[in-house]
This record gives C-alpha cells, structure tokens and sequence, in this order.
C-alpha cells in the first residue's frame, strides 16, 4: 500500500517526559510517519491519543543483549519459538498483562482501538511478532514494527519464567541475520536495562532512522528466522 506521510511537530517541541503531541488518528499512514520520525504514541483509554518522543531513548543493539546462564539453557532446550505465527494473540496477551514500565496500575494503554491499529499494521507487513511455546501454549511473546534497519519494540509479556526473554533472544538473533542496527525500547527500564539496553541521545537515535523509506514495508522479516540458537 502507498503510505501518505503525516508531519509532526518538530522533537524539539517535545517536553521533559517526551510528550509531542496530541489528538490525531492511528491510521496506517499516521503510524508508519510517526515511527519513521521517532514518534510513538502510548495513552490510557480516558485520554486523547498522546505521541511521544523522549530524550534520552532507551535502545538495544541486538548483538549486545546480556545472556544469563539460566535464560542460556532456556534457550537450547525449553521452547518453541516462532515469528508471526500468533501476532493478535501475542497483542491481547499483552494488553491482559498490562505493562509494567508503561503503566504502573494494573490496566493496560494497549486499549482496543491500539489493538485494532497494530493488527492492521500487522497485515500489511509493518508490525511483526515473536510467539514462545511450551507444549503446544502460547506461554510469551513480543511485538513491534520492523521500519528499515530498526525494530520498534511494543510490548512483551510471559505466562512462565524467562519466555519473553527468549521471545527477545530469538528477535535479536534474528535481526543480526536481517542486518537490522537497533531495537528502540522507547523508555528506560530496569529490566531491560539489565538486558543490555542503553540510552542514547534523541539526536543519535534520529540517526539510525534516516534511510527508512516509509513506502517499503518489511515483507520478508519472518523468513529464515531462527530454530534454535547457539548461545
């Protein structure tokens, strides 16, 4: 599909937690423009759409994640995992999990009008998810939009102990393959902190986006992905 680019507010105009902007829809098109320009939106039911762009930006170089020696021997022998084989179902596993960096209450911003965005984002190739099982149960998983040489991490969620970290081992496996740069995390946390995320510069984050071409979704992201990893 021809995405139509939607202009935003200069990052400069953004205040001290991030916040850009406001109202506006979750079209494709507006999605697509917001991610491309460093831009997430993330808002509560009761409040207007609210679009963000903090200084610093959490980000993970997917050759850097910090592999424990317990999540190491998850790795070779307790899941499956696969990519886009369950994307809606990892999305309301998400959202009934509520996010805890995110929102500290135990709601969810992932209401069902962002639910709805994502799972279209999904169908035309720009958002894409990791599913971990365990005797045939969905049991963890992420989701995220892959916009050229970056993965837009969303959210994860995990049903046992360390499945959304293998969720995140395999995403990183597999974007070394793809020659992806980076994963943005948006926000710092702790837990991902300990994963080897780091903040960076607004500035240097913006870098890393200027050769996506907004036009060209990624449509081969969940081929080759990995069956095991050698950790």
């Amino acid at each position: 599909m021809h995405i139509y680019y939607q202009a935003f507010p200069s990052l400069d105009k953004a205040n001290e937690d991030g916040l850009l902007a406001m109202g506006g829809d979750l079209s494709i098109d507006t999605l697509v423009s917001a991610y491309a320009q460093g831009i997430f939106p993330w808002f509560n039911d009761d409040q207007p759409i609210l679009w963000w762009s903090p200084d610093p930006r959490l980000v993970l170089f997917p050759s850097q994640m910090k592999i424990s020696r317990s999540l190491r021997k998850n790795l070779r022998n307790r899941f499956t995992v696969t990519c886009n084989k369950a994307f809606e179902e990892v999305v309301e596993s998400c959202a009934l999990r509520g996010d805890t960096e995110k929102n500290k209450d135990a709601g969810t911003w992932i209401t069902e009008e962002m639910h709805d965005a994502y799972v279209s984002l999904h169908s035309e190739n720009y958002a894409h998810s990791v599913e971990v099982w365990q005797d045939g149960e969905l049991v963890g998983g992420l989701y995220g939009l892959a916009l050229g040489q970056v993965f837009f991490g969303e959210s994860m969620f995990s049903h046992v102990a360390d499945a959304s970290k293998v969720a995140l081992a395999y995403l990183c496996e597999h974007l070394n393959i793809k020659g992806f740069e980076l994963i943005d995390c948006q926000v710092e946390s702790q837990h991902l902190l300990s994963l080897g995320a780091k903040n960076i510069a607004r500035d240097d984050f913006v870098g890393y986006l200027s050769c996506i071409d907004i036009q060209q979704a990624t449509m081969d992201f969940s081929t080759n992905f990995p069956s095991c990893i050698k950790k």
